[in-house]
């Protein structure tokens, strides 16, 4: 004598639990290792204090620079100071002059 009922299989009950295990391991990874995961949220922390630093020395050096202007523009300049930038800028000289080059970043 036949039954219609058939003994479930033991890996049948196995499916959800291991179709959300892969599900939680996809999503879990990418929380850690994706773009917007954890490590890479540590790796633009560092890059914002490089640019934070680099923005800061470009700053100083245009307030340098805006110091410079100021002192060209208000109309205290005297010809003198002109000649020196220009012959510098240019890369200009007399032939009686001695020109040295002093470097200002050291």
């Amino acid at each position: 004598m036949r039954t219609k009922f058939r003994k479930r299989k033991a890996y049948g009950r196995l499916v959800v639990p291991f179709l959300s295990l892969i599900c939680f391991s996809y999503f879990g990874f990418h929380a850690l290792h994706g773009t917007f995961g954890l490590e890479s949220a540590s790796h633009l922390e560092v890059r914002r204090a490089e640019l934070a630093a680099e923005l800061a020395a470009l700053e100083a050096e245009r307030e340098a620079l805006e110091k410079r202007v100021a002192l060209m523009s208000d109309g205290s300049m005297e010809a003198d100071m002109l000649d020196e930038r220009a012959r510098y800028m240019l890369n200009v000289a007399r032939p009686d002059e001695v020109v040295y080059f002093i470097d200002r970043a050291n």
